[in-house]
């Protein structure tokens, strides 16, 4: 398996597809594909094969493809900055909100990390974009905002990126567990959680998920605790596997 050093704005795009048709790593149809980028279906199976040559999805004929860890940090990355551009447009530039998805198209796959970060900040950590759509947390090895804010002068190369790929607890499925790692808010947010004992370290166990974005019973510190969607969806944890408890 050999991985291109730079990544082209074409297999963004694909792999951006693939994350917001299949967020949680489902199979995604060429045949979605195709119709979501009105591409020919045989073009669309000759990309899904060199992505999965590059290994960024796994492809099966006739099925469909579904994004590796590898991939999904990648589309994860770009629909992050699409969404964080769509929030700029909208609230700073004004612009018409007609034109913000194709302006946002435009402009996600030459912004680079640093500038990324730097909107991020401009826009006061936005949760969601203009559309209602969950922005994809960061990958920088922070644990909250506020201590990325503590080192805004540090370049990205300076912060490091995390290997992982995090999920918000509302993602979890029922009795599955996470270790929380970055929780997405001001110091408030931080403030609120910690009174809760929902802490960086901290083991969640999921107990039930309300249908219809209503809140999310979990188990922590021997406590149960009924989460709110949005602060559900603010608190991203490292997926633990069963098998290694």
């Amino acid at each position: 398996m050999t991985k291109d050093a730079t990544i082209s704005g074409n297999i963004e795009e694909y792999l951006e597809i693939l994350y917001k048709l299949g967020p949680h790593k489902e199979i995604v149809s060429t045949s979605m594909i195709s119709e979501k980028l009105k591409i020919a279906p045989a073009s669309v199976t000759q990309m899904l094969k060199k992505l999965d040559n590059l290994g960024y999805v796994n492809y099966s004929p006739y099925k469909g493809a579904i994004l590796t860890d590898d991939g999904l940090k990648i589309a994860k990355k770009v629909t992050r900055k699409h969404r964080l551009l769509e929030r700029f447009l909208c609230d700073v530039l004004k612009i018409k909100s007609h034109k913000i998805h194709d302006q946002a198209c435009e402009m996600e796959h030459s912004l680079s990390d640093d500038a990324e970060r730097a909107l991020c900040h401009l826009l006061e950590h936005p949760n969601k974009c203009p559309g209602d759509s969950v922005i994809p947390e960061c990958d920088l090895k922070f644990t909250s905002c506020e201590e990325c804010l503590k080192r805004k002068e540090d370049d990205v190369e300076e912060v490091g990126k995390r290997n992982q790929n995090l999920i918000p607890i509302i993602d979890l499925k029922d009795h599955k567990k996470g270790k929380v790692s970055f929780i997405r808010g001001d110091y408030k947010v931080i403030r609120r959680l910690l009174d809760m004992g929902i802490t960086i370290g901290a083991i969640i166990n999921v107990i039930k998920v309300a249908p219809l974005g209503g809140p999310v019973e979990v188990a922590v510190r021997g406590s149960k605790l009924a989460l709110g969607h949005d602060i559900a969806s603010n608190v991203f944890v490292e997926a633990i596997d069963d098998k290694r408890c």
